[in-house]
């Protein structure tokens, strides 16, 4: 397996820190934008799509600042990857800056931002953002 690289986005959003660390943090929100449905059970988040299931350990979290998990098969592949949901209030725009940083191998860099955009996309329209 190839070394996964490291790459982050940045997202503009019209809504508060609030909602939007509830659309990040909770099942509920998780499940409106991100996957088609997340349960989530000590600390281990499951995310399913289209009838197949992933999950990630929740690695840290602070309330209206971030949110950071490790997939459970990188962490077997003793991989020291991660993705992150960060944001903060840009004090001139007064906008929500959201910043995704997530780990792909090189083949699959520009797949893996396609799919933030993508669900960046979705929490957008979610938000009414």
């Amino acid at each position: 397996m190839a070394e996964k690289e490291r790459f982050e986005l940045e997202f503009l959003l019209k809504t508060s820190p609030k909602v939007l660390d509830n659309m990040i943090s909770t099942p509920s929100g998780l499940s409106e934008w991100f996957a088609e449905d997340v349960n989530i059970k000590d600390e281990v988040y499951t995310f399913i799509w289209d009838g197949s299931e992933e999950e990630a350990r929740l690695v840290n979290k602070k309330v209206n600042s971030r949110i950071k998990f490790q997939w459970i098969e990188d962490e077997e592949d003793d991989l020291d990857t991660y993705f992150e949901l960060r944001y903060e209030i840009d004090p001139m725009t007064k906008m929500v800056v959201l910043t995704v940083t997530d780990f792909a191998e090189p083949d699959e860099i520009e797949e893996s931002q396609r799919f933030w955009e993508n669900q960046i996309g979705e929490l957008k329209r979610t938000l009414g953002a």
